[in-house]
């Protein structure tokens, strides 16, 4: 066989005439050129799509009723965020089951970016309290960031308890009457609930607790006296204070809060590491692709580094905390193992 080398002639060519070539010629070549054109436009398709994110509204599902902090701080985050993305955030509020109801229907939802949701402790926390669901807490979210804190403060009636001003004096007298003492919280298995549940462990001392359907009526009893202690997110609890009708003793969070900077914190009393502190963060259906989660980040990101925002925020007694996908993704391990302890731990169920 001759084996010849395979020349390739690289000299320029003249360009043919196309209407020099008979018939069915010159419809294969214009058939062929209108197929690489196709081919041309379906490559550039995904970059343009993914460039005109977003082209629409994005939903952010809020899992709990409307004028709470939850809610009015995703408003503040979410307006801001618009302004960003050019495109609308609106807020949509699906409460019931400790948000479950909206979690389950997010999972769900298509990982598109249009669809988002604040996943709040309680949320997060909910299958330990109601059982198996629909979905995993930890698997079928995408992580867009961490949006804020929402510390607790431990609170007395002073006319209930008028000799207790500290943390350590509220134990002693526990620990004298045990299981006398009553205490309240939003619900069971509220963060609340929770909360004082964890540092009765720690201090071993007991104290019964009085679940109430909601922060507003529980701290109508507390004023009232009906019950002399509850761990309450600060915005409910701070006009009280203020007015002196109920006593600060301890905040759950590592570090004081600017809104009571002369409160010590549970660690600063004895609890080294105690760390109980509510949170809210943006997530979003499994399977979001990355330029999109990036490009949400980094709006919130921003948004949660405006002054105003910040300021608004702390008005609903929220404080602005972004952390990346990442660290959201190991904040949310952590606390669902932590907290699903104490409910394991001290038998702690809902209904």
């Amino acid at each position: 066989m001759d084996e010849r080398p395979l020349l390739i002639d690289s000299s320029p060519q003249p360009e043919t005439d196309i209407t020099s070539l008979a018939p069915s010629r010159r419809r294969a070549l214009s058939a062929a050129a209108a197929l690489a054109a196709l081919c041309a436009g379906l490559a550039a398709a995904p970059a343009a799509l993914a460039q005109a994110y977003p082209s629409k509204p994005i939903k952010l599902i809020v899992p709990f009723p409307a004028g709470g902090p939850t809610d009015v701080s995703a408003r503040v985050i979410g307006q801001r965020m618009a302004q960003g993305l050019g495109q609308p955030v609106v807020v949509e509020n699906r409460a019931g089951a400790s948000g479950m109801i909206a979690a389950e229907a997010v999972a769900k939802s298509p990982p598109d970016g249009y669809t988002l949701m604040v996943l709040a402790t309680p949320t997060l926390l909910g299958p330990h309290l109601y059982g198996k669901r629909s979905y995993d807490t930890l698997k079928d979210f995408t992580p867009i960031g961490s949006a804020y804190d929402l510390p607790i403060v431990m609170v007395v009636n002073p006319q209930a308890l008028p000799d207790v001003t500290s943390l350590a004096q509220l134990i002693a007298k526990a620990k004298a009457t045990p299981g006398q003492m009553n205490y309240t919280s939003a619900g069971n298995g509220s963060f609340g609930h929770l909360s004082t549940e964890l540092l009765k462990g720690l201090g071993g001392f007991d104290v019964r607790h009085i679940a109430y359907k909601g922060s507003a009526p529980a701290i109508t009893d507390l004023l009232g006296g009906q019950v002399p202690v509850m761990f309450s997110d600060m915005i409910a609890a701070l006009p009280h204070i203020q007015s002196g009708k109920l006593r600060p003793i301890a905040v759950g969070s590592p570090q004081r809060v600017a809104l009571l900077p002369d409160v010590k914190t549970v660690a600063e009393q004895g609890f080294a590491g105690f760390d109980a502190v509510s949170w809210g963060a943006f997530v979003a259906p499994a399977g979001v692709p990355a330029d999109i989660v990036a490009r949400l980040s980094g709006e919130l990101k921003t948004a949660l580094a405006d002054k105003e925002v910040q300021a608004k925020l702390v008005k609903v007694g929220t404080a602005a905390a972004y952390q990346p996908p990442e660290q959201l993704a190991a904040r949310m391990r952590a606390d669902y193992e932590k907290w699903g302890k104490v409910v394991q731990e001290r038998g702690i169920r809902n209904e």
